[in-house]
């Protein structure tokens, strides 16, 4: 992936304040034309650095206001057919595939302890998990969060 200039990491830093923003709102912020904001966001698509999204839910809202991490220990062969069961259970929100001890980490939304205990059952029936650890969130310490870093590349570039 090629390098952001300074230009590209105001517009990223603009969109992560104000991900609404529209295209002549982003321009007037950043003191560059339309056509700019345009083409810089069309090249930076293109560039893969915007990932697939949807609009941000609270999972509170929805009623699964219970957050929960499950480790996964399996088998390394079955990662994959694992993976594929995984996404077949809604509740499954996101899934890593980590180094070191743990296979798996899992990120699960429910409403509640029982209905986890259930999610957690259809973990343990994939064929080739061995075991799993889950942890419930009790808080949000830091959300997601990537304009920290987005500001210390673009001071950078201003050195």
């Amino acid at each position: 992936m090629r390098a952001l200039d300074r230009t590209e990491l105001r517009l990223l830093l603009a969109l992560t304040d104000d991900p609404r923003a529209t295209t002549v709102a982003l321009a007037q912020r950043l003191g560059v034309t339309r056509n700019t904001v345009q083409a810089r966001m069309a090249s930076l698509e293109a560039a893969g650095v915007f990932l697939p999204y949807d609009r941000s839910i609270s999972e509170a809202a929805i009623g699964l206001p219970l957050t929960a991490f499950t480790t996964v220990f399996a088998t390394q062969q079955k990662l994959a057919h694992i993976a594929a069961e995984l996404a077949t259970i809604p509740e499954v929100v996101q899934a890593f595939g980590l180094t070191g001890p743990t296979d798996l980490l899992v990120r699960i939304v429910c409403a509640d302890t029982d209905e986890l205990f259930r999610i957690n059952e259809r973990i343990l029936a994939c064929d080739g998990v061995e075991r799993t650890e889950t942890s419930i969130a009790i808080n949000e310490l830091i959300p997601y969060r990537l304009a920290p870093l987005l500001r210390q590349a673009e001071e950078g570039l201003e050195l």
